[in-house]
């Protein structure tokens, strides 16, 4: 039997919709500027270039609809709605033909950010770390299984104390999920409870302690979180 010398941490995990199963959070993968209208917000350039990631740990998810607290060290927390796709068979260099077949799962969820670390970060070409990874920062919903949904398509929405603030549809993103699991598989051995957060729509703006944020996946289904 295997000892430890300090106690192991509990496993992450996201309620399964219309189950007391729960699934396990392996990995957070993020895809960065992955909506044109959102990389123009934010200073890029839209065009098809590669995609690229950056990561939260997998003890930030926020699960059941649960406060999230106002980070530390940050005076703009930002929102940024996103569809989370959750890998349930593993895979390196996986065919973009095949990808949705490593796909168990989806739900919405939201990419919180500490806006101005991350924009520091940038003008000093640092890691996005602290800006992005930190605790709490990914509040997700219920996961459904992957069989019915189709995630070309479909309206995604956040509301902010019920005022819309970001609506788009899948759509509209750059790199299509196959792509996106097709290409990261070419980065890194992707495994089960690896979740991919496939980019955010623009609108993204600052949250304040006490706002409350109800986001939409069409065919996925809701996040909600209320900052305290």
């Amino acid at each position: 039997m295997v000892s430890y010398v300090v106690p192991p941490p509990p496993v992450a995990a996201i309620p399964v919709k219309g189950s007391e199963a729960m699934f396990p959070v392996r990995r957070i993968f993020c895809v960065g500027r992955n909506y044109a209208e959102h990389a123009i917000e934010m200073g890029s350039d839209p065009t098809r270039e590669p995609p690229f990631y950056f990561a939260k740990p997998a003890d930030a998810v926020v699960i059941n609809g649960a406060d999230m607290p106002y980070p530390s060290v940050t005076k703009s927390l930002h929102h940024e709605m996103e569809l989370v796709v959750a890998i349930g068979v593993g895979g390196r260099n996986i065919p973009v033909a095949e990808a949705l077949k490593h796909v168990w799962g989806y739900c919405a969820g939201l990419d919180m950010t500490r806006r101005d670390i991350q924009n520091e970060a940038k003008k000093t070409g640092r890691p996005w770390d602290m800006g992005k990874g930190f605790d709490h920062s990914a509040p997700m919903g219920d996961l459904v299984p992957a069989a019915g949904v189709d995630p070309s398509k479909g309206r995604i929405e956040l509301k902010v104390n019920g005022k819309v603030v970001q609506s788009s549809d899948l759509s509209k993103l750059i790199w299509s999920v196959p792509e996106v699991i097709a290409n990261l598989s070419e980065l890194v051995e992707l495994a089960p409870g690896d979740l991919i957060m496939t980019g955010t729509p623009e609108g993204v703006a600052a949250v304040v302690r006490g706002d409350v944020l109800e986001g939409f996946v069409e065919g996925v289904g809701e996040v909600r979180t209320r900052i305290v």
